[in-house]
């Protein structure tokens, strides 16, 4: 009996190029880093980054905690898949930034060095993710609009916001801060505290169709926190720096396919060390 011409088109093998798999682009410009992709429901914005930190910072003016910083192009592949920035703190500190997009994520390489005889009390660090186009919300301040696709681990389990108990009493509303186990409380964003403490550094959001998510992760955070402009932040933690000090920090964040189990496996992967903190 004769196939018919549908049934053979089937036994061809279909050839996906490199071309046709999701791929990332990134460039940095007047303080905003933009990853893009095709696949992407719009690009993501990133103030990046947005300020350097002093510790005591959780009951006390925002102003008196930062420290101010320039950030400078160094290099940017024409490919657009690799930057190189460096941020020079009022304190003298310097932090080399190595970013890299992937087919899947973008990698982050920090370098921070004192070259000072003076410690500096840089201590964390905010870089300030814009989600509104992924998860399909309106940009605007104080939303909380989006908190429903927006997600931490709690217990070792991925949960939505608004977490409860919703803490509502800081210096600034709204917001909320989740500040990881071993990270004294006191040192953290002016705005809500949570008593919940995350079981590991990751936060994100699923997009506006529900077909991928959004997480970020570093290798030591400070905090992760629901911003006011409908942001998202894990802002990696510095802890200061001794005169001629050097540290360095490994952050990623990761644009999947709508599986929290695939995720959390990544992350494993990438930091073993962070990827199970447990309760306090």
């Amino acid at each position: 009996m004769q196939r018919s011409l549908f049934s053979l088109l089937l036994l061809i093998p279909v050839i996906v190029h490199a071309d046709d798999q999701p791929s990332l682009t990134i460039k940095w410009e007047k303080n905003i880093l933009t990853i893009a992709g095709d696949h992407l429901p719009g690009p993501i914005t990133i103030n990046y980054l947005e300020a350097y930190c002093r510790p005591g910072s959780t009951d006390r003016d925002w102003h008196e905690t930062v420290i101010g910083h320039k950030t400078q192009l160094v290099e940017a592949s024409e490919d657009k898949k690799t930057l190189k920035l460096k941020c020079t703190l009022k304190d003298g500190v310097t932090v080399e930034h190595v970013i890299t997009a992937g087919k899947e994520d973008v990698d982050f390489r920090l370098t921070a060095h004192n070259p000072t005889d003076q410690e500096s009390a840089a201590h964390w660090a905010q870089p300030c993710i814009r989600v509104d186009q992924f998860v399909g919300v309106p940009s605007k301040g104080s939303s909380e609009e989006y908190l429903p696709k927006s997600f931490i681990y709690v217990d070792g389990k991925l949960t939505r916001l608004p977490t409860q108990p919703w803490a509502k009493k800081a210096r600034y509303i709204p917001g909320q801060v989740y500040a990881p186990k071993g990270v004294p409380r006191e040192d953290v964003n002016p705005r809500p505290l949570s008593d919940i403490v995350p079981s590991n550094g990751l936060i994100g959001c699923f997009s506006k169709d529900g077909r991928q998510l959004l997480a970020m992760a570093w290798d030591q955070t400070q905090e992760l926190f629901q911003g006011v402009i409908v942001c998202l932040h894990n802002d990696p933690r510095l802890g200061g720096l001794k005169p001629a000090e050097t540290r360095q920090l490994r952050g990623r964040i990761y644009l999947l396919p709508n599986d929290p189990a695939a995720l959390l496996a990544r992350y494993r992967k990438d930091f073993p060390a962070s990827s199970d903190r447990g309760q306090r």
